[in-house]
C-alpha cells in the first residue's frame, strides 16, 4: 500500500503542508482548512483542484494546488501500469521538467509506489486558465502558439543525453504487447466506428494495421523529448489569467522519437482539418522558424517526409486508446474527432505511402 494519498478524498492538510514545506513556499503558514473539487477530462488519471485556507503569514503559500491520481476506473489503471504510462509521468517531472523550455506546472510531489500503479502529483494550480477541448477546437493563435511550445521541448532535448535516461528507453515487452493487441484494437474500433468514420478514412486504419511491421519498426530520426499525446486536451490556455499564452499537461505518453510524431499528431488528430488546411504550411514554417531560432536548424523540404508519416501516430493512437481505456460518451467522440483529422491528413498527403517509401530505404 503506498504511503501517500491516491485519492483525492485521502489528502489530508498534514500532507499538503509537508510538500510545501519542502519546496520552501509554506514559511510560517499552516493550512486552517481546505477542500477540494474534480477537474479535468483525463481517460487514465484523475485530477482535483485543492482550494486552502491559511493562518499566519501564507505570503507565497498557493492558496489553490492541482493533484492528479490513478484512474478510478481498473481498465484504465491496468492499461496505465502496462505500459508504464503513471511511471513516465512521475519521472518526467522528477528528471526531465527542469531541462526544458516548455511551459509546465511546477511540481511540489511527484511520488510513485513500487507497483507502478499508485502515484500521486502535486502542481502549481495554472488557473484561472482555458482548458483546451478537442471536440470544440482551437483558434489560429492557440495553434500557433502550441507550435512554439513544441518547439521549446523538441530544440532544447534535441539529441541530449537525457534521451539516454533509463525510463525513456523502449521497453520491449510494452512494445511486444502494444503490437500483439493492436490487430484486437483494430477490430474492436471497426466494429465500434464503421458508421461513424468515412469509409475512405477507415481504410486508412485498415492500412496501417496491415502494414503494423512497418510502423513499429520505423526509425526515428533527429530524436528530440516527446510529449505523445500533444493535443489541445494537454493545453491549457491563457494561463494565470491571461498572463501567458499557454502550458503543457499530462505527460504519462513522453517518450524519445523523431520531434514530427507531435506535429503531425497535433496537426492531424489535434485542431481538426478545417484549421489546419489554410493554415498547413504557416504553422509548419513557424515550427521550423522556432526550431532555428532555438539552435536546430531546420526547413519545411527537410520536415515533410516525417511530418506525413507522423500523422499516423494520430491513427494508431485513436485506434489502440478506445479499445482499452473505459468508454465514455466523450470519449466516443474523442478518439472518432482523433481519427478524423488524422485520417483525412494521412489520406491527402500519402501517409502509408511515405512509410512504406522510408522503410524500404532504411
Amino acid at each position: 500500500m503506498a504511503d501517500f494519498p491516491t485519492r483525492p478524498d485521502e489528502v489530508d492538510a498534514a500532507w499538503i503542508e509537508a510538500q510545501l514545506d519542502k519546496s520552501g513556499v509554506l514559511g510560517a503558514a499552516r493550512i486552517v482548512s481546505f477542500e477540494w473539487e474534480a477537474i479535468g477530462t483525463g481517460q487514465v488519471g484523475d485530477t482535483a483542484r485543492f482550494t486552502m485556507r491559511y493562518s499566519g503569514d501564507a505570503g507565497q503559500a498557493p492558496r489553490t494546488l492541482a493533484a492528479k491520481f490513478p484512474s478510478g476506473d481498473a481498465t484504465s489503471r491496468q492499461t496505465a501500469a502496462a505500459f508504464s504510462l503513471y511511471r513516465k509521468e512521475v519521472l518526467f517531472y522528477q528528471q526531465a521538467a527542469n531541462h526544458i523550455a516548455m511551459r509546465v506546472p511546477r511540481t511540489y510531489a511527484a511520488m510513485l509506489d513500487d507497483n507502478l500503479c499508485d502515484f500521486v502529483l502535486l502542481f502549481e494550480d495554472l488557473g484561472p486558465c482555458t482548458a483546451g477541448n478537442q471536440l470544440a477546437g482551437c483558434t489560429l493563435a492557440q495553434a500557433e502558439a502550441a507550435m512554439r511550445q513544441a518547439a521549446a521541448l523538441h530544440a532544447p532535448t534535441f539529441e541530449s543525453s537525457l534521451l539516454d535516461a533509463e525510463w525513456l528507453r523502449p521497453d520491449p515487452q510494452a512494445n511486444a504487447t502494444l503490437r500483439a493487441l493492436y490487430l484486437h484494437a483494430q477490430s474492436i474500433f471497426r466494429e465500434r466506428y464503421v458508421n461513424d468514420l468515412p469509409a475512405e478514412l477507415m481504410a486508412i486504419c485498415e492500412g496501417l494495421n496491415d502494414n503494423l511491421d512497418l510502423w513499429f519498426d520505423r526509425v526515428h530520426r533527429r530524436r528530440s523529448l516527446l510529449h505523445g499525446d500533444f493535443r489541445l486536451d494537454n493545453m491549457l490556455f491563457d494561463i494565470r489569467g491571461g498572463t501567458e499564452p499557454i502550458a503543457l499537461v499530462d505527460w504519462q505518453t513522453c517518450a524519445v522519437g523523431c520531434s514530427l510524431t507531435d506535429i503531425g499528431y497535433f496537426l492531424g488528430c489535434g485542431i481538426g482539418s478545417a484549421l489546419r488546411r489554410p493554415n498547413e504550411v504557416a504553422l509548419l514554417d513557424l515550427y521550423c522558424a522556432e526550431m532555428t531560432r532555438r539552435g536546430v536548424t531546420l526547413t519545411r523540404d527537410d520536415i515533410w517526409d516525417d511530418y506525413r508519416i507522423a500523422a499516423l501516430h494520430g491513427v494508431s493512437t485513436a485506434v489502440f486508446s478506445a479499445a482499452f481505456v473505459v468508454r465514455t460518451d466523450r470519449g466516443d467522440a474523442n478518439f472518432l474527432s482523433m481519427a478524423r483529422g488524422s485520417c483525412e491528413l494521412a489520406l491527402e498527403h500519402d501517409s502509408l505511402g511515405a512509410l512504406k517509401r522510408r522503410m524500404e530505404h532504411a
